[in-house]
Protein backbone atom coordinates (compact mmCIF):
# COMPACT_ATOMS: atom_id res chain seq x y z
CA UNK A 1 0.00 0.00 0.00
CA UNK A 2 1.55 3.72 -1.05
CA UNK A 3 0.49 6.22 2.13
CA UNK A 4 -1.71 9.29 0.25
CA UNK A 5 0.30 12.36 -0.37
CA UNK A 6 -1.05 15.56 1.80
CA UNK A 7 -1.28 18.90 -0.33
CA UNK A 8 -1.86 22.35 0.56
CA UNK A 9 -5.58 23.86 0.07
CA UNK A 10 -6.59 26.80 -1.10
CA UNK A 11 -3.58 28.51 -3.36
CA UNK A 12 -4.72 30.93 -5.98
CA UNK A 13 -2.91 30.79 -9.40
CA UNK A 14 -0.21 32.91 -10.34
CA UNK A 15 0.46 33.82 -14.10
CA UNK A 16 -2.53 31.60 -14.85
CA UNK A 17 -1.02 28.78 -13.61
CA UNK A 18 -2.07 26.50 -10.82
CA UNK A 19 -0.30 25.79 -7.86
CA UNK A 20 0.18 22.27 -6.55
CA UNK A 21 1.92 22.26 -2.82
CA UNK A 22 2.71 18.14 -1.10
CA UNK A 23 4.43 17.51 2.00
CA UNK A 24 6.92 15.18 -0.08
CA UNK A 25 10.16 17.28 0.17
CA UNK A 26 11.93 14.59 2.00
CA UNK A 27 13.84 15.97 5.38
CA UNK A 28 13.97 19.02 5.51
CA UNK A 29 14.66 21.48 8.08
CA UNK A 30 14.31 25.56 8.42
CA UNK A 31 17.03 26.01 11.08
CA UNK A 32 19.78 24.70 9.05
CA UNK A 33 22.01 27.47 10.77
CA UNK A 34 21.90 25.55 14.00
CA UNK A 35 24.85 23.30 13.13
CA UNK A 36 27.67 27.15 12.84
CA UNK A 37 26.17 27.24 17.07
CA UNK A 38 26.89 23.34 17.17
CA UNK A 39 30.74 24.70 16.51
CA UNK A 40 31.12 27.68 18.76
CA UNK A 41 29.10 25.69 21.44
CA UNK A 42 31.50 22.91 21.17
CA UNK A 43 34.72 25.69 21.38
CA UNK A 44 32.98 27.13 24.59
CA UNK A 45 31.85 24.06 26.13
CA UNK A 46 28.64 25.41 27.76
CA UNK A 47 27.03 22.23 27.60
CA UNK A 48 29.77 20.94 30.08
CA UNK A 49 29.76 24.29 32.10
CA UNK A 50 25.86 23.93 32.87
CA UNK A 51 25.13 19.99 32.97
CA UNK A 52 28.44 18.78 35.36
CA UNK A 53 27.27 19.81 38.39
CA UNK A 54 23.57 18.62 38.45
CA UNK A 55 23.48 15.45 40.41
CA UNK A 56 22.68 12.48 38.20
CA UNK A 57 21.04 9.42 40.37
CA UNK A 58 19.39 7.74 37.25
CA UNK A 59 19.76 4.27 36.42
CA UNK A 60 22.51 4.69 34.04
CA UNK A 61 21.40 1.59 32.01
CA UNK A 62 18.26 3.14 30.71
CA UNK A 63 19.39 6.34 29.76
CA UNK A 64 18.48 8.02 26.87
CA UNK A 65 19.01 11.63 26.98
CA UNK A 66 22.33 12.73 28.79
CA UNK A 67 22.11 16.30 30.71
CA UNK A 68 24.82 17.58 28.64
CA UNK A 69 22.81 17.24 25.75
CA UNK A 70 19.32 18.10 27.08
CA UNK A 71 21.08 21.60 27.93
CA UNK A 72 22.35 21.36 24.52
CA UNK A 73 19.47 20.98 22.59
CA UNK A 74 17.56 23.47 24.92
CA UNK A 75 20.29 26.51 24.02
CA UNK A 76 19.88 25.53 20.50
CA UNK A 77 16.40 25.78 20.33
CA UNK A 78 16.38 29.27 22.78
CA UNK A 79 19.06 30.57 20.24
CA UNK A 80 16.61 29.59 17.34
CA UNK A 81 13.87 31.18 18.77
CA UNK A 82 11.82 28.45 20.29
CA UNK A 83 12.19 29.75 23.62
CA UNK A 84 9.40 27.46 25.29
CA UNK A 85 10.57 24.34 26.69
CA UNK A 86 7.44 22.64 25.16
CA UNK A 87 8.66 23.66 21.60
CA UNK A 88 10.84 20.44 21.78
CA UNK A 89 7.87 18.39 21.33
CA UNK A 90 7.38 19.62 17.82
CA UNK A 91 10.72 19.86 17.20
CA UNK A 92 12.03 16.50 18.16
CA UNK A 93 12.46 14.87 14.99
CA UNK A 94 14.04 18.47 13.00
CA UNK A 95 16.99 16.82 11.25
CA UNK A 96 19.03 19.76 11.64
CA UNK A 97 18.72 20.17 15.37
CA UNK A 98 19.02 16.24 15.69
CA UNK A 99 22.87 16.81 13.81
CA UNK A 100 23.57 20.24 16.26
CA UNK A 101 23.10 17.54 19.24
CA UNK A 102 25.62 14.98 17.75
CA UNK A 103 22.73 12.89 16.28
CA UNK A 104 21.97 11.37 13.01
CA UNK A 105 19.13 13.30 11.15
CA UNK A 106 17.32 9.95 9.98
CA UNK A 107 18.61 6.89 11.95
CA UNK A 108 19.43 8.58 15.01
CA UNK A 109 17.52 8.93 18.32
CA UNK A 110 14.84 12.00 18.36
CA UNK A 111 15.45 14.61 20.83
CA UNK A 112 13.78 14.45 24.54
CA UNK A 113 10.08 15.98 24.72
CA UNK A 114 9.12 18.60 27.26
CA UNK A 115 8.36 16.33 30.48
CA UNK A 116 12.23 15.53 30.32
CA UNK A 117 13.45 18.67 29.96
CA UNK A 118 11.15 19.93 32.51
CA UNK A 119 12.60 16.98 35.30
CA UNK A 120 16.42 18.43 33.92
CA UNK A 121 15.41 22.30 35.04
CA UNK A 122 14.04 21.03 38.57
CA UNK A 123 16.86 18.78 39.41
CA UNK A 124 20.07 21.57 39.97
CA UNK A 125 19.69 23.08 44.09
CA UNK A 126 21.20 26.16 44.64
CA UNK A 127 24.96 24.78 45.14
CA UNK A 128 24.81 23.62 41.74
CA UNK A 129 23.35 26.47 40.76
CA UNK A 130 25.66 28.65 42.47
CA UNK A 131 28.88 26.60 40.86
CA UNK A 132 27.50 26.90 37.47
CA UNK A 133 27.11 30.83 37.82
CA UNK A 134 31.18 31.13 39.07
CA UNK A 135 32.22 28.40 36.01
CA UNK A 136 30.04 30.81 33.95
CA UNK A 137 31.78 33.99 35.47
CA UNK A 138 35.13 31.49 34.51
CA UNK A 139 34.16 31.38 31.03
CA UNK A 140 34.09 34.57 30.41
CA UNK A 141 37.78 35.50 31.72
CA UNK A 142 38.35 32.23 29.32
CA UNK A 143 37.23 33.55 25.76
CA UNK A 144 39.66 36.79 26.00
CA UNK A 145 42.92 36.07 24.15
CA UNK A 146 45.47 37.90 26.61
CA UNK A 147 44.32 39.60 30.01
CA UNK A 148 42.94 42.84 30.20
CA UNK A 149 44.46 45.82 32.20
CA UNK A 150 40.81 46.71 32.69
CA UNK A 151 37.39 45.53 32.29
CA UNK A 152 34.43 47.43 32.54
CA UNK A 153 31.13 45.77 34.45
CA UNK A 154 28.08 47.46 33.85
CA UNK A 155 25.65 45.97 36.79
CA UNK A 156 21.16 46.82 36.38
CA UNK A 157 18.58 44.99 37.09
CA UNK A 158 14.96 44.44 34.96
CA UNK A 159 11.58 43.61 35.64
CA UNK A 160 10.46 39.71 34.62
CA UNK A 161 6.81 38.84 34.87
CA UNK A 162 6.09 36.00 36.87
CA UNK A 163 2.60 33.64 35.37
CA UNK A 164 1.19 32.44 38.47
CA UNK A 165 2.23 31.57 42.39
CA UNK A 166 5.64 31.35 41.97
CA UNK A 167 8.75 31.74 44.55
CA UNK A 168 10.15 34.99 44.54
CA UNK A 169 7.26 36.63 43.05
CA UNK A 170 6.75 40.10 44.69
CA UNK A 171 4.51 42.65 43.78
CA UNK A 172 6.33 45.97 42.14
CA UNK A 173 4.81 49.30 41.94
CA UNK A 174 7.16 50.69 39.40
CA UNK A 175 6.40 47.41 36.60
CA UNK A 176 2.79 47.31 37.57
CA UNK A 177 2.54 43.98 38.35
CA UNK A 178 3.75 40.87 40.31
CA UNK A 179 7.38 40.57 39.04
CA UNK A 180 10.92 38.95 39.50
CA UNK A 181 13.44 41.86 39.25
CA UNK A 182 16.63 39.49 38.23
CA UNK A 183 20.10 41.78 38.40
CA UNK A 184 22.26 41.27 35.08
CA UNK A 185 25.52 42.18 34.85
CA UNK A 186 27.75 42.69 31.65
CA UNK A 187 31.34 43.48 30.55
CA UNK A 188 30.96 46.87 28.54
CA UNK A 189 33.86 46.66 26.10
CA UNK A 190 32.69 42.87 24.61
CA UNK A 191 29.19 43.11 25.34
CA UNK A 192 30.06 39.82 27.03
CA UNK A 193 27.59 38.33 29.79
CA UNK A 194 28.90 37.96 33.45
CA UNK A 195 25.95 37.02 35.83
CA UNK A 196 22.39 36.56 35.46
CA UNK A 197 20.85 36.44 38.85
CA UNK A 198 17.28 35.89 39.59
CA UNK A 199 16.00 37.49 42.68
CA UNK A 200 13.00 38.58 44.24
CA UNK A 201 10.65 41.41 42.58
CA UNK A 202 12.01 44.28 44.28
CA UNK A 203 14.34 46.87 44.75
CA UNK A 204 17.96 44.94 45.85
CA UNK A 205 19.52 46.45 48.72
CA UNK A 206 23.15 47.27 49.51
CA UNK A 207 23.68 44.30 51.57
CA UNK A 208 22.91 42.33 48.57
CA UNK A 209 24.49 43.80 45.79
CA UNK A 210 27.50 43.54 48.13
CA UNK A 211 27.51 40.31 48.16
CA UNK A 212 26.57 39.24 44.63
CA UNK A 213 29.32 41.80 43.20
CA UNK A 214 31.85 40.05 46.00
CA UNK A 215 31.58 37.00 44.39
CA UNK A 216 32.04 37.95 40.99
CA UNK A 217 34.86 40.35 41.82
CA UNK A 218 36.50 37.89 43.83
CA UNK A 219 35.89 35.04 41.20
CA UNK A 220 37.52 37.37 38.36
CA UNK A 221 40.60 38.27 40.32
CA UNK A 222 40.86 34.54 40.96
CA UNK A 223 41.81 34.36 36.82
CA UNK A 224 42.74 37.78 36.82
CA UNK A 225 44.98 38.58 40.08
CA UNK A 226 46.14 42.16 38.75
CA UNK A 227 43.08 43.05 37.05
CA UNK A 228 41.59 46.78 37.04
CA UNK A 229 38.37 46.49 37.87
CA UNK A 230 35.48 49.57 37.25
CA UNK A 231 31.94 49.24 38.25
CA UNK A 232 29.04 51.21 36.84
CA UNK A 233 25.61 51.28 37.91
CA UNK A 234 22.39 53.15 38.34
CA UNK A 235 21.70 55.31 41.69
CA UNK A 236 20.23 52.43 43.48
CA UNK A 237 23.81 50.90 43.53
CA UNK A 238 25.54 54.07 44.74
CA UNK A 239 24.85 52.31 48.71
CA UNK A 240 27.65 52.31 51.47
CA UNK A 241 28.03 49.00 51.52
CA UNK A 242 28.51 48.88 47.75
CA UNK A 243 31.00 51.42 47.64
CA UNK A 244 32.95 50.16 50.86
CA UNK A 245 33.70 47.28 48.85
CA UNK A 246 34.78 48.31 45.88
CA UNK A 247 37.02 50.63 47.57
CA UNK A 248 38.21 47.54 49.77
CA UNK A 249 39.39 45.92 46.55
CA UNK A 250 41.07 48.65 45.06
CA UNK A 251 38.11 49.06 42.22
CA UNK A 252 37.28 51.83 40.88
CA UNK A 253 33.36 52.46 40.24
CA UNK A 254 30.71 55.46 38.73
CA UNK A 255 27.44 55.47 40.06
CA UNK A 256 23.94 57.47 39.95
CA UNK A 257 23.45 59.74 42.42
CA UNK A 258 19.78 60.53 43.90
CA UNK A 259 18.75 63.67 44.28
CA UNK A 260 18.10 64.41 48.25
CA UNK A 261 17.72 68.00 50.47
CA UNK A 262 21.42 68.93 51.05
CA UNK A 263 22.56 68.06 47.11
CA UNK A 264 19.66 70.32 46.18
CA UNK A 265 21.20 72.58 48.44
CA UNK A 266 24.39 72.31 47.34
CA UNK A 267 23.75 72.96 43.63
CA UNK A 268 21.73 75.58 43.60
CA UNK A 269 23.88 78.52 43.14
CA UNK A 270 25.32 76.00 40.60
CA UNK A 271 21.73 76.19 38.78
CA UNK A 272 21.05 79.90 39.16
CA UNK A 273 25.03 80.49 37.94
CA UNK A 274 24.19 78.22 35.02
CA UNK A 275 20.87 79.81 33.70
CA UNK A 276 21.86 83.39 34.36
CA UNK A 277 24.98 82.18 31.68
CA UNK A 278 22.14 81.04 29.48
CA UNK A 279 20.18 84.25 29.63
CA UNK A 280 22.94 86.32 28.82
CA UNK A 281 24.16 84.51 25.97
CA UNK A 282 20.60 83.89 24.69
CA UNK A 283 21.39 80.46 23.42
CA UNK A 284 18.51 77.85 23.70
CA UNK A 285 20.41 75.63 25.71
CA UNK A 286 23.40 75.30 28.47
CA UNK A 287 24.92 72.62 30.20
CA UNK A 288 27.86 73.31 32.61
CA UNK A 289 29.73 70.52 35.09
CA UNK A 290 30.74 70.46 38.73
CA UNK A 291 32.70 68.89 41.59
CA UNK A 292 32.96 68.88 45.00
CA UNK A 293 33.30 66.77 48.36
CA UNK A 294 30.19 65.29 49.94
CA UNK A 295 29.37 62.58 52.51
CA UNK A 296 26.33 61.21 53.01
CA UNK A 297 25.36 60.29 56.88
CA UNK A 298 25.64 56.69 55.94
CA UNK A 299 28.96 56.78 54.43
CA UNK A 300 32.51 56.12 55.66
CA UNK A 301 33.91 58.95 54.61
CA UNK A 302 33.85 61.93 52.05
CA UNK A 303 33.56 60.92 48.44
CA UNK A 304 33.41 62.75 45.23
CA UNK A 305 30.14 63.99 43.64
CA UNK A 306 30.07 65.38 39.90
CA UNK A 307 26.72 67.50 38.89
CA UNK A 308 25.64 67.88 35.44
CA UNK A 309 23.44 71.30 35.46
CA UNK A 310 21.71 72.24 32.30
CA UNK A 311 19.33 75.09 31.79
CA UNK A 312 16.45 75.46 29.47
CA UNK A 313 13.60 77.55 28.80
CA UNK A 314 11.77 75.05 30.78
CA UNK A 315 13.79 75.87 33.42
CA UNK A 316 17.08 73.92 35.37
CA UNK A 317 18.28 70.48 35.77
CA UNK A 318 20.53 68.90 37.85
CA UNK A 319 21.78 65.13 38.04
CA UNK A 320 24.54 63.87 40.32
CA UNK A 321 26.81 60.80 39.67
CA UNK A 322 29.76 60.00 42.43
CA UNK A 323 32.82 58.36 41.87
CA UNK A 324 36.57 57.53 42.60
CA UNK A 325 37.68 58.26 39.19
CA UNK A 326 40.17 61.11 38.35
CA UNK A 327 39.45 63.20 36.06
CA UNK A 328 37.24 66.53 34.65
CA UNK A 329 33.83 66.56 35.19
CA UNK A 330 32.44 66.83 32.03
CA UNK A 331 34.53 63.53 30.63
CA UNK A 332 33.45 61.65 33.60
CA UNK A 333 29.62 62.73 33.39
CA UNK A 334 29.62 62.54 29.83
CA UNK A 335 32.23 60.00 28.34
CA UNK A 336 32.47 57.80 31.27
CA UNK A 337 28.96 57.45 32.81
CA UNK A 338 26.67 57.99 30.15
CA UNK A 339 28.16 55.11 28.28
CA UNK A 340 26.67 53.24 30.45
CA UNK A 341 23.38 53.56 27.96
CA UNK A 342 24.43 50.94 26.13
CA UNK A 343 23.71 48.01 28.82
CA UNK A 344 19.92 48.94 28.23
CA UNK A 345 20.70 47.58 24.75
CA UNK A 346 22.64 44.76 26.09
CA UNK A 347 19.64 43.49 28.32
CA UNK A 348 17.28 43.61 25.31
CA UNK A 349 19.38 41.03 23.89
CA UNK A 350 18.95 38.80 26.33
CA UNK A 351 15.80 39.63 27.43
CA UNK A 352 14.10 40.49 24.04
CA UNK A 353 16.05 38.53 21.47
CA UNK A 354 16.38 35.12 23.81
CA UNK A 355 13.21 35.67 25.87
CA UNK A 356 15.12 35.51 29.05
CA UNK A 357 11.73 36.01 30.56
CA UNK A 358 10.47 32.89 30.13
CA UNK A 359 11.01 31.84 33.74
CA UNK A 360 8.06 30.23 34.47
CA UNK A 361 8.96 27.42 36.93
CA UNK A 362 7.29 27.35 40.21
CA UNK A 363 10.53 26.61 42.11
CA UNK A 364 12.76 29.23 42.11
CA UNK A 365 15.75 27.01 40.92
CA UNK A 366 14.51 25.90 38.34
CA UNK A 367 13.74 29.50 36.94
CA UNK A 368 17.57 30.18 37.69
CA UNK A 369 18.44 27.22 35.80
CA UNK A 370 16.58 28.77 32.88
CA UNK A 371 18.11 31.81 33.21
CA UNK A 372 21.24 30.19 33.17
CA UNK A 373 20.06 28.51 29.72
CA UNK A 374 18.96 32.11 28.27
CA UNK A 375 22.03 33.39 29.03
CA UNK A 376 23.83 30.00 26.91
CA UNK A 377 22.22 30.69 24.26
CA UNK A 378 23.12 34.86 24.44
CA UNK A 379 26.92 33.73 24.37
CA UNK A 380 26.18 31.83 21.29
CA UNK A 381 24.55 34.32 19.35
CA UNK A 382 27.31 36.82 20.61
CA UNK A 383 29.93 34.70 19.49
CA UNK A 384 27.83 34.24 16.39
CA UNK A 385 27.75 37.75 15.66
CA UNK A 386 31.36 38.29 16.77
CA UNK A 387 32.86 36.10 14.28
CA UNK A 388 31.40 38.26 11.45
CA UNK A 389 34.12 40.74 10.00
CA UNK A 390 34.78 43.75 11.78
CA UNK A 391 33.57 46.12 9.01
CA UNK A 392 30.84 44.60 7.85
CA UNK A 393 27.11 45.33 8.65
CA UNK A 394 27.14 42.50 10.75
CA UNK A 395 28.77 43.36 13.59
CA UNK A 396 26.07 45.43 14.71
CA UNK A 397 23.35 43.95 14.07
CA UNK A 398 20.56 42.60 16.46
CA UNK A 399 20.38 38.97 17.35
CA UNK A 400 16.91 38.73 15.62
CA UNK A 401 18.57 39.73 12.66
CA UNK A 402 21.30 37.49 12.55
CA UNK A 403 19.29 34.77 14.01
CA UNK A 404 16.89 35.42 10.72
CA UNK A 405 19.81 35.36 8.23
CA UNK A 406 21.98 32.76 9.70
CA UNK A 407 20.13 30.33 11.41
CA UNK A 408 16.53 30.06 9.52
CA UNK A 409 17.67 28.89 6.65
CA UNK A 410 16.03 26.46 4.73
CA UNK A 411 17.85 22.91 4.11
CA UNK A 412 17.08 19.49 2.72
CA UNK A 413 19.22 16.91 4.97
CA UNK A 414 19.89 13.53 3.21
CA UNK A 415 21.65 10.50 5.24
CA UNK A 416 23.66 8.39 2.79
CA UNK A 417 25.88 5.00 4.20
CA UNK A 418 29.61 7.08 4.22
CA UNK A 419 27.95 10.76 4.36
CA UNK A 420 25.40 12.94 5.18
CA UNK A 421 24.45 15.49 2.24
CA UNK A 422 23.28 18.75 3.27
CA UNK A 423 21.53 20.97 0.63
CA UNK A 424 20.97 24.43 0.95
CA UNK A 425 19.08 27.01 -1.03
CA UNK A 426 20.08 28.32 -4.28
CA UNK A 427 18.67 31.85 -3.86
CA UNK A 428 20.38 31.88 -0.23
CA UNK A 429 21.59 36.02 -0.26
CA UNK A 430 23.92 35.21 2.02
CA UNK A 431 26.38 32.82 1.12
CA UNK A 432 29.52 34.63 1.10
CA UNK A 433 28.79 35.98 5.31
CA UNK A 434 27.76 32.50 5.82
CA UNK A 435 30.97 31.32 4.83
CA UNK A 436 33.25 34.12 6.24
CA UNK A 437 31.07 33.22 9.46
CA UNK A 438 31.59 29.61 9.54
CA UNK A 439 35.59 30.05 8.60
CA UNK A 440 36.01 32.19 11.08
CA UNK A 441 34.63 30.06 14.02
CA UNK A 442 36.31 27.06 12.30
CA UNK A 443 39.75 29.26 13.22
CA UNK A 444 38.74 30.00 16.69
CA UNK A 445 40.51 28.21 19.61
CA UNK A 446 38.68 25.96 21.93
Amino acid sequence: MTEATLFLPGLSPVGGKTITATFDGGKLSSNGGVLILREIERKLGLAAVLSRHIPDDRDRMRITHSYSDMTRARMFAIASGHEDCDDLDVLRSDPALKMACGRLPVSGTDLMSQPTLSRLENAPFWRQLARMGLELIDLFCARFERVPRCIVLDIDDTDDAVHGQQQLALFNTHAGGYCFQPIQIFEATTGRPVLSLLRPGKRPSGEEVEQILRHVIGRIRRNWPAVEIMVRGDSHFATPEVMDLLEEKHCSYIFGLSTNPRLTEIGRPWSKDVATRRALSKTEKMRRFFQTSYAAASWSKPRKVVARVEASEQGSDIRFIVTNLPGRAKVLYEKVYCARGRMENLIKDMKLYTRSDRTSCHRWEANQFRLFLHMGAYWLLHELRGAAPKRSIWRTATFETIRCAFLKIAVRIEELKTRIKMALPSSYPHVQALTALATSIAALAP
